[in-house]
């Protein structure tokens, strides 16, 4: 079988060459297209009972905006909602999008001055779901607040370094801004809620926005650049002192623990009267009673009975030798020093000895 030849189907396209930049954005303009929509197409969103004050305050801004664009707006503060929706004057296809992202962020908290540069044609927007990504409630919050930092710090640095425009609210991070900073952010976002610092990426987008000002590194591979950053687990699971071996696997439950009656049953003794059960009782009682009485008895006789010999010569060896061992002990820790002997001492233990003769001889 003869191999494709995929080559006859590549045709010269002279309209596309390498001077094009496939990733600007170009504007609109009303020129390119004639007449108004054959349809109207809307968007509504619902929004918290909070912002329903601040919602009222700013419409006529939001209403200004978009009356720019030929797009119609409605505030229910009934149901508790906004609607955007296209009208006759409405010339750009992609501008109801815009204005239902407008809405989405006004409704998650988003100040209006800053809601509204979503209508420029270079600015996106994302809304990142983090609410279900971590099932501690508490290491969820811990988590959110890496993102905000010491003051606002590190949500800060992430905002200059990826040109977008970020807010932590709830369950939710809205990001505004240019699709490769929203990009960046939503890979910052999700590793964070995954246990790995924000710093880390703060650290990778700084060195890639260095060697980005240099125009030799552009066509050249940056990981050798960039840190490495590898997973330092130091805590150490600790080892039980007692290790239970593990029973091997039964698929019958244990027997059950005998109930008193059960107990009864096996001596006989349920089937007694009560007397008779009370008489067994107190024989019971009195023999375990013999039984102490006996070995406390045996205790006392002990003390008694004449050691041997032998063991209480040996005792007394050990004995010595343990003042032996104590007189070395002290020998050495006084190498240094004199011991004198006192001269009147020795003399009173003469003369004791003298008087000690002399009454002997008298008795005598």
């Amino acid at each position: 079988m003869a191999a494709k030849n995929h080559n006859k189907y590549r045709k010269d396209k002279p309209w596309d060459n390498d001077e094009i930049d496939h990733w600007k954005i170009e504007e609109f303009k009303e020129e390119e297209v004639a007449g108004s929509f054959l349809e109207e197409s809307s968007f509504a969103t619902l929004f918290p009972k909070y912002r329903e004050k601040y919602l009222r305050e700013v419409w006529s801004i939001v209403t200004k905006s978009l009356e720019k664009y030929g797009v119609g707006c409605e505030l229910n503060l009934v149901e508790g909602s906004m609607t955007v929706k296209t009208t006759r004057k409405t010339r750009d296809p992609y501008i109801i999008l815009k204005a239902r992202d407008l809405i989405k962020l006004l409704a998650r908290s988003i100040p209006v001055q800053q809601a509204v540069k979503i209508l420029n044609d270079d600015t996106q927007t994302d809304i990142i779901k983090i609410g279900g990504i971590v099932r501690s409630k508490e290491r969820f919050v811990k988590r959110r607040q890496r993102l905000l930092g010491p003051d606002g710090a590190t949500l800060k640095a992430l905002e200059l370094l990826t040109n977008c425009y970020i807010l932590v609210q709830g369950n939710t991070v809205s990001a505004m801004g240019p699709y490769k900073g929203l990009k960046q952010v939503r890979t910052v976002v999700l590793d964070c809620m995954k246990n790995i610092h924000p710093i880390y990426h703060i650290k990778t987008l700084m060195i890639k926005r260095e060697l980005a000002k240099d125009p030799k590194l552009a066509n050249e591979d940056w990981s050798r650049f960039l840190p490495v950053f590898k997973k330092k687990n130091t805590s150490k699971r600790r080892k039980p002192h007692v290790v239970n071996e593990k029973k091997p696997y039964t698929p019958f439950p244990p027997a059950p623990v005998p109930s008193k009656i059960d107990k009864q049953l096996d001596s006989g003794e349920f089937f007694v009267n009560e007397a008779a059960r009370e008489k067994m009782k107190k024989d019971n009682k009195r023999a375990l009673a013999k039984e102490r009485a006996e070995e406390k008895r045996e205790a006392r006789l002990q003390e008694f009975v004449a050691p041997n010999e032998d063991d209480e010569m040996n005792m007394i060896d050990n004995q010595l030798e343990e003042e032996v061992d104590k007189s070395k002990k002290k020998r050495k820790r006084t190498k240094d020093k004199v011991v004198l002997v006192d001269d009147n001492h020795e003399m009173s233990e003469k003369k004791k000895k003298v008087k000690k003769q002399k009454k002997r001889q008298e008795e005598e």
